[in-house]
């Protein structure tokens, strides 16, 4: 039997506030950081809870204007934005040299909070991560699709129409997203960052694993990974949503990488 409390902490002088889904335990911390359109308890609790990875403290955070958390309008949405919100709310909590957890968007985001504020991660854990920018193109899901919108198009129509396009499973968080943080958020995801993503992870001095689903095959540019000290990880029969297609294989994974020999 689990115990959880909701948690917040103000991240913005107007006001608003991040909030996460907490369960008790032994330090160091683990931090579970969704993607985009998502939100952090739906998608982590099963592997946070799983007896691979249970016992220690654990904070599924929700980002700013996303799930449980505020959505401010006047707010960039960058990836370093989100990454320095963040910072603010795991400071506020007590949270220093965490243990990061992070999928897709979010571990585009945890890689630039351990850049931008080292003394928060002392590992990270991607899940089939974005580390490079990607063109918009219409029609697609994800920050490719959302992209190829102005902002004023998303607004006005294109929200509906991504709706169709990602189906009802992804909807039901993407839906909970403020409109102005879920375009922008999906912008500045497929610009990237100037060093990349991947060249930011690639110069990080402290472990770092990247799990992905087997059935797709080698990663992209996996040998410069390895070589620049990154775990490559495949998860068998899963898609890019590796916590919920196989929880079982992705928590031994991340309890193998986190608590074994480095």
């Amino acid at each position: 039997m689990y115990s959880h409390a909701m948690h917040d902490a103000i991240v913005l002088p107007d006001g608003s506030r991040i909030r996460w889904t907490e369960l008790p335990g032994s330090s160091p911390a683990r931090v579970y950081i969704h993607g985009l359109g998502a939100m952090s308890a739906p998608y982590y609790l099963g592997i946070a809870t799983h007896p691979a990875l249970a016992g220690r403290r654990s904070l599924m955070i929700d980002m700013l204007g996303f799930g449980l958390s505020d959505r401010p309008e006047d707010f960039g949405y960058t990836l370093e934005d989100h990454a320095d919100v963040l910072a603010t709310a795991l400071t506020a909590a007590g949270v220093r040299r965490a243990e990061v957890i992070a999928h897709s968007m979010g571990g585009a985001v945890a890689v630039v909070l351990a850049v931008r504020h080292p003394e928060l991660v002392a590992a990270l854990v991607l899940l089939d991560a974005n580390l490079d920018p990607v063109e918009p193109h219409p029609h697609r899901p994800g920050s490719s699709g959302l992209s190829a919108y102005t902002e004023a198009e998303f607004l006005e129509y294109g929200r509906h129409e991504v709706r169709d396009r990602v189906g009802p499973h992804w909807w039901s968080t993407m839906r909970l997203a403020g409109r102005v943080a879920l375009h922008r958020s999906a912008v500045h995801l497929a610009r990237g960052t100037v060093p990349t993503v991947r060249e930011h992870l690639l110069r990080l001095a402290i472990p770092r694993a990247f799990l992905h689903p087997e059935r797709d095959g080698d990663v992209r540019d996996g040998e410069a990974l390895t070589a620049g000290g990154v775990r490559l990880v495949p998860i068998p029969d899963a898609g890019h949503n590796l916590m919920l297609d196989n929880p079982h294989r992705t928590a031994r994974a991340i309890a193998a990488f986190l608590d074994g020999p480095r």
